[in-house]
């Protein structure tokens, strides 16, 4: 009796044992998970939000906003994504310098003012190289048939924007700067002057230059300028205090850019209805406008002619040095920034990077 009573007694602390240890080994396992969680979360260390600054332009980041991929490589990842629609660079400049952006497309030029004022931006993509989608048009009836026959008109141009660089040199070159009449306006208002009859030229950028030619017709274009020299571009620029923080995200920003190029690059009628839709353009007025610029891939962009290597900066650093002693003369800016400054701002690296990231995928 008394050694049956041992036995039981001795089979219920073996159970309590084990019990225990099942505990101790369960909340060592939770442990071990919560642990993981937290570093994983300490990796993924994001954002609340990314705000965009966009141009109504159908060039790969509308692409890109009208694909969602934004959404794949942020929204799904908990990023909540905003994008802000501006007019011009000048506006996105002024975004810039409060804050309340973190990327922004703009003109080259107004990516010079933007480094001339030390907002603290670096350079990270060239969207396209601008052509026949910018020009100097003229109004029917005007009898302006040459740039010279422009002596005593005024001209309407966005101020400190690649059209204005673009006319300047036009005008340089053709001896008249001195006797014409700038007007800075923005796109609509240009389209107001010209309808109105205020003036009889303009150089400006598509959509708005197609509204114009409705009722005129082009003297010259960008791309006419850049094979004399004067190239120009719309680019994309990211607050160093975003990127400096988050570089994979604005790798993964280049990324979803490229998949968006790569539409247009395969099949330029879908890429232009795609952004014809997201514009509210006719699918040919898009692949019209898209068509009068150039595309570029990140293994181009990272070619001497465009950004080069850190070690070796590319081309493209040193149109951005001479357009900026170009408008410094004109007095856009105060003071241009050294060929230094310009080949850290022309920043290849998260081209590099992205690349890097598809090949280890």
């Amino acid at each position: 009796m008394k050694k049956s009573y041992l036995k039981k007694l001795f089979l219920l602390f073996i159970v309590a044992a084990l019990a225990l240890t099942l505990t101790a080994c369960s909340g060592d396992q939770a442990q071990n998970d919560s642990s993981e969680t937290e570093n994983t979360a300490a990796q993924e260390s994001l954002p609340e939000e990314i705000n965009f600054g966009i141009l109504r332009v159908p060039n790969d980041e509308t692409i890109a906003v009208a694909e969602g991929f934004f959404d794949d490589y942020f929204t799904e990842r908990g990023i909540e994504v905003n994008t802000r629609v501006f007019d011009s660079g000048v506006e996105a400049n002024q975004a810039l310098a409060s804050g309340s952006i973190d990327f922004a497309t703009m003109g080259n030029t107004n990516a010079i003012t933007a480094l001339a004022r030390e907002l603290n931006v670096e350079l990270i993509w060239i969207h396209e190289v601008l052509g026949e989608n910018e020009a100097l048009a003229v109004k029917d009836g005007s009898g302006i048939e040459t740039v010279e026959d422009l002596v005593g008109e005024r001209i309407a141009v966005p101020f400190a924007s690649t059209a204005h660089y673009v006319l300047l040199n036009v005008l340089k070159e053709a001896g008249i700067e001195k006797d014409v009449q700038l007007l800075d306006m923005q796109t609509a208002e240009i389209v107001a002057a010209w309808e109105r009859g205020d003036v009889k030229a303009a150089y400006t950028w598509q959509p708005t230059l197609a509204q114009l030619l409705e009722s005129g017709s082009t003297l010259t274009d960008s791309r006419e300028m850049a094979e004399k020299g004067y190239i120009t571009a719309n680019v994309d620029v990211v607050r160093k205090g975003f990127s400096e923080e988050y570089p994979e995200l604005v790798a993964d920003f280049i990324s979803a850019l490229t998949k968006a190029g790569d539409i247009y690059r395969s099949d330029p009628e879908k890429a232009a209805e795609i952004a014809g839709k997201e514009l509210g353009l006719e699918t040919e007025v898009a692949l019209h406008q898209m068509r009068g610029t150039t595309w570029k891939t990140r293994e181009e962009l990272l070619s001497e002619d465009f950004f080069g290597t850190i070690d070796q900066p590319g081309k493209f650093a040193k149109v951005m040095k001479d357009t900026s002693d170009f408008l410094q003369n004109q007095g856009s800016i105060e003071e241009s920034p050294s060929q230094e400054a310009f080949n850290e701002y022309v920043n290849p690296e998260y081209i590099k990077m992205s690349l890097e990231n598809e090949e280890n995928n």
